[in-house]
């Protein structure tokens, strides 16, 4: 039985390309563990830019037939995707190789580091990487495994996910979306937001309840109402309203193009990223980091370098007076701050997206349609294509036009264009000499791709 680190030598992963599992096993491999694993897109003969990466690091890839297991294999990770009916799972089996799914080993990892848990339905990636680099620039030398790629580690030649650090610190998103945020015991606990995704609000409570019993201190969000239910000290928490009584106030917000200013406790902060909501996630970054002891104006200098992450608002560049746009929004309140960051850029957002998942979709309809209302403007624009569909045995009784016509009915500008490779000559026509596509959407793993070829072909 897997309990420990120590327990474990040669892990692999079934599955080592997606984001969560990756991260994981290049920080495995950071530290001393010999590591390999599948993926089914990793084939024979064919490039594949995470394999390659993860093999620069010293990890052996292999296609998803089995033969990377062997009786030197002495634990194998699953992600929830992966099923017991999977050969790779069944002959691992066989040979008695224990298997365990990637939030249990996330778990075993946290138990072995000062952990901070950075969880909440929204921001926590981007908190994440804001409070890694408020430490390493503090000289804290922390670790991190993350869902998203850094800039600043992508820039290394690696994927960007995880970093091993000599110090005694680890940074890890804790997940609420399969529950698995429930299994970590941190030293801290951090909580940006509870809003409806992936669960119902009575539900993501009750997780978040455990989170905050399992957290040794706990640290919320003072300005969201659900949040601050949860507050275990005023003085830890944050808030972006002076009269919460919260330790630490974010005021002052300024938006000027591509960039953003505030003050925290009176400490001027400057960010080369955009909208209200990174001003949020940067005094939770900064109130975890002041409480280990990280002045603010150490936190101020450590944030003016920051550099962003993967498909997080990562702005592709200006063509004749189109700025091109990349980002990760895939929930209602993601996808309505992503929009309104977009509008002190310039005089006309158009937004497109691509909702994931079909059960998904139909249980946010609603939420969606009213989100995003509420955030454009008269001249900004809404575009859809057809749902990803990922596989599997959805039930496929929803469309994104659906979401467009209850937009439409709100008289909103929503267009449907079901095929996304039919959008860009669509779209054209829309365009101003003063405007933001921003490109929206997760879980598919050519959307980096699609976003690319429509800077490439405007």
């Amino acid at each position: 039985m897997i309990q420990s680190v120590n327990d474990f030598k040669q892990p692999f992963f079934i599955g080592i390309a997606g984001t969560g599992m990756s991260a994981i096993a290049q920080y495995l491999q950071g530290t001393g563990k010999q590591v390999s694993g599948s993926d089914r897109f990793f084939k024979d003969g064919e490039y594949n830019e995470i394999k390659e990466k993860l093999e620069d690091g010293g990890i052996r890839c292999f296609v998803q037939n089995g033969e990377g297991i062997t009786k030197e294999t002495d634990l194998v990770v699953v992600s929830t995707a992966v099923e017991d009916t999977v050969m790779e799972v069944q002959k691992a089996k066989q040979l008695n190789i224990p298997v365990i799914k990637r939030s249990e080993l996330l778990s075993i990892i946290a138990g072995s580091k000062k952990t901070i848990a950075v969880g909440g339905t929204s921001g926590k990636s981007t908190t994440s990487a804001m409070l890694f680099d408020i430490l390493e620039y503090a000289g804290l030398q922390p670790s991190i495994i993350s869902g998203a790629g850094l800039v600043s580690i992508i820039k290394e030649g690696k994927i960007g996910n995880a970093k091993v650090g000599a110090g005694e610190w680890l940074v890890i998103e804790a997940d609420e979306s399969d529950g698995s945020i429930v299994q970590y015991k941190p030293e801290i606990g951090l909580l940006l937001n509870v809003d409806k995704d992936h669960k119902e609000i009575s539900v993501l409570m009750e997780v978040f309840e455990i989170f905050k019993k399992n957290s040794r201190k706990f640290v919320v969000n003072q300005s969201h109402e659900l949040a601050k239910q949860l507050s275990q000290d005023k003085q830890y928490d944050f808030s972006l309203d002076g009269e919460s009584g919260a330790g630490y106030i974010a005021g002052n917000f300024r938006q000027e193009g591509l960039g953003i200013s505030f003050h925290i406790n009176k400490a001027v902060f400057n960010l080369n990223v955009v909208g209200r909501h990174n001003m949020e996630n940067a005094v939770a970054a900064v109130a975890v980091a002041n409480q280990l002891g990280v002045d603010l104006a150490v936190a101020a200098a450590a944030l003016k370098n920051y550099e962003g992450i993967y498909r997080r608002h990562q702005v592709l560049g200006n063509k004749q007076g189109v700025w091109v746009i990349d980002d990760y929004a895939h929930n209602p309140v993601k996808c309505a701050a992503a929009i309104e960051a977009c509008q002190p850029i310039a005089s006309k957002v158009i937004a497109w997206f691509q909702p994931h998942g079909y059960g998904p979709t139909k249980f946010l309809r609603n939420d969606f349609v009213q989100e995003i209302a509420k955030v454009l403007r008269q001249q900004d624009e809404i575009w859809m294509s057809e749902i990803f569909y990922a596989g599997g045995t959805a039930v496929k009784d929803i469309s994104a036009n659906d979401l467009v016509n209850d937009l439409k009915a709100l008289n909103r500008s929503a267009f449907f264009v079901e095929n996304r490779d039919d959008l860009l000559p669509a779209l054209r026509s829309h365009f101003t000499g003063d405007c933001v596509l921003i490109l929206m959407g997760a879980r598919d793993p050519s959307l980096e791709q699609f976003a690319k070829k429509i800077w490439d072909s405007l």
